[in-house]
């Protein structure tokens, strides 16, 4: 498994409760909607999401209900729970903060930066 599946993989919990504070849906809908949102960044199949959702529902977060859908076809809708709205503004700021960190880090810039080197990360010695 590759690094950009790593990070997705990191995002797919926090972005099916995103997508669940604004409608139920089903697997194969959430599916679909994280693609086109990413702009198919993110191309989740569906049986690679039933785990995460699986767990999710484990953690009360949300919670899974059957519907009719034609004469004969149910889907299995979720729906997220009072868990999963406060999950979800824990990960967002869990995420934000490792995003702004993982952005200093790359950028070059850090607060030692204006100390000179030699010094950096060492205690001056006192002579007596």
């Amino acid at each position: 498994m590759g690094i950009r599946e790593n990070f997705k993989r990191g995002s797919i919990e926090m972005l099916i409760l995103y997508l669940l504070t604004q409608e139920d849906m089903y697997g194969y809908q959430l599916a679909q909607e994280i693609n086109q949102r990413s702009e198919g960044q993110f191309d989740i199949t569906e049986g690679s999401m039933y785990p995460t959702l699986y767990r999710l529902i484990e953690k009360n977060a949300i919670s899974d209900y059957k519907k009719l859908s034609g004469k004969r076809r149910t889907r299995v809708y979720y729906h997220i729970e009072k868990d999963g709205v406060e999950l979800l503004e824990k990960l967002k700021e869990d995420y934000r903060a490792i995003n702004a960190g993982v952005e200093k880090i790359l950028s070059g810039k850090s607060p030692s930066a204006s100390k000179p080197a030699a010094t950096r990360g060492r205690k001056k010695k006192v002579q007596e």
